[in-house]
């Protein structure tokens, strides 16, 4: 096979019937699942996907587990979230590079929408996503366990047509992922022996703002970019706190 198209999933049955539906140019579709007691597999099942369970360790190992899976029997991996969407233009646009033998690898542009906005500013556009991997000469940094990190023997190539991405559907959604990646992220620099000193509660938080709002350009979203600024201060505030309690744990 030419092409697998590979979907992570956990309690997605709301998402994957149309990022299947979106995925049938490729010549397999693989759901690539941790258990979900929602009826993600079954469904997945029913539209001519086949299902891997495994159970979840981490975003970096699961990647690597599903390229090993489809090793010798396809030449490139589309790796997509099941919250994102391949337009028939994207679609085209892979289906005309896979001859390529220059490139190991290509990122994508992403179209981030974002409480039902299309967010363009405040970094979540060009977005490069590093997703279509050939088999054989890509992998995932190990040690990167969240916001993945692709190590590729070769060239990487860029497409043009964004991705799709239904990001955040709320506030609250927001602050489900926002919780889980300030934890990865914690655990991450707690590991690489980071301290925080009492400057950097209130100075990294006014960076992660003015990188937002005012040098990627948020303010042109208006309050929407604003808002978006502000929270992501929050959550870099929050992260060291994380960092904080594990390492008041360690001194335990």
């Amino acid at each position: 096979m030419r092409l697998v198209a590979i979907v992570l999933t956990y309690n997605e049955a709301h998402n994957i019937r149309s990022c299947l539906d979106a995925l049938a140019f490729a010549d397999e579709r693989i759901i690539f699942d941790s258990f979900s007691p929602d009826g993600t597999a079954e469904i997945a099942k029913t539209h001519g996907a086949r299902v891997v369970q495994r159970s979840f360790e981490d975003y970096a190992t699961q990647r690597n587990a599903a390229l090993k899976e489809v090793e010798g029997k396809a030449d490139w991996v589309l790796f997509i979230d099941a919250d994102e969407r391949v337009s028939p233009e994207l679609a085209a646009e892979i289906c005309g590079v896979l001859d390529d033998e220059r490139y190991a690898a290509w990122q994508l542009p992403r179209h981030n929408y974002i409480f039902g906005r299309l967010t363009l500013k405040a970094g979540w556009y060009p977005d490069y996503q590093t997703r279509l991997l050939r088999v054989g000469r890509t992998h995932y940094d190990p040690d990167r366990w969240v916001h993945e990190t692709v190590i590729v023997d070769g060239e990487r190539g860029t497409l043009q047509t964004p991705l799709i991405h239904y990001n955040y559907r709320d506030l609250a959604h927001f602050h489900q992922k926002q919780r889980r990646y300030a934890a990865y992220d914690a655990q991450i620099l707690f590991e690489q022996s980071f301290k925080p000193k009492p400057h950097n509660y209130i100075l990294q938080p006014l960076r992660q703002f003015r990188w937002r709002f005012i040098t990627l350009q948020g303010y042109q979203e208006g309050w929407h970019g604003f808002l978006l600024s502000v929270l992501m201060a929050w959550y870099e505030w929050r992260k060291l706190r994380l960092l904080k309690r594990l390492w008041q744990t360690e001194r335990r």
